[in-house]
């Protein structure tokens, strides 16, 4: 599964909620699709989307089933949002969103592990890797990346001397 949105606000009085997504464009969301939010640490929860309406060009308003008032629906706000990754290769082929799980491999640095989480800081990527029992943060442009193969689900970086060491 990869993380692709957040429930950020109810909307409405019948539960419904608003979805903010990182995929790039609409249409990938319909009715009675399914979705995973992560309601604990690891916990992916199954929710059917019995209704959907784009209403910007990153945001949906959605109805659940079995969330039926405000109360339960508040319960969801801030929680992120996963999808099968079957989903998301249907409509966006290239995005980094599909890195996850790859291994960063750096020419410096050598094999760094796989990828736990691509987080995106407005038009950035930055790749989350657990590398010496430490979370690093990797800025994931075009700059440090020599090739992305997705068949061996491997990314070859060339990463500033000295990032990594932060971290440490």
């Amino acid at each position: 599964m990869i993380r692709i949105a957040k429930i950020v606000a109810t909307h409405g009085l019948q539960g419904n909620v608003i979805l903010t997504h990182i995929l790039g464009k609409a249409g990938w969301l319909k009715k009675e699709d399914s979705i995973f939010v992560e309601i604990q640490k690891g916990s992916f929860i199954p929710f059917f989307v019995k209704a959907c309406k784009v209403s910007a060009f990153q945001e949906y308003h959605l109805q659940l089933e079995d969330v039926s008032t405000v109360e339960q629906a508040k319960k969801l706000i801030g929680r992120a949002v996963y999808v099968n990754e079957e989903v998301l290769t249907q409509y966006a082929k290239n995005s980094p969103l599909l890195w996850t799980g790859c291994s960063i491999v750096d020419d410096h640095y050598g094999p760094l592990g796989p990828i736990q989480d691509m987080m995106q800081t407005g038009v950035q990527w930055i790749a989350r890797v657990i590398f010496q029992q430490k979370e690093v943060l990797l800025p994931m442009v075009e700059q440090t990346i020599l090739n992305v193969d997705l068949k061996k689900r491997e990314i070859k970086t060339s990463l500033p001397i000295g990032l990594v060491e932060v971290y440490l």
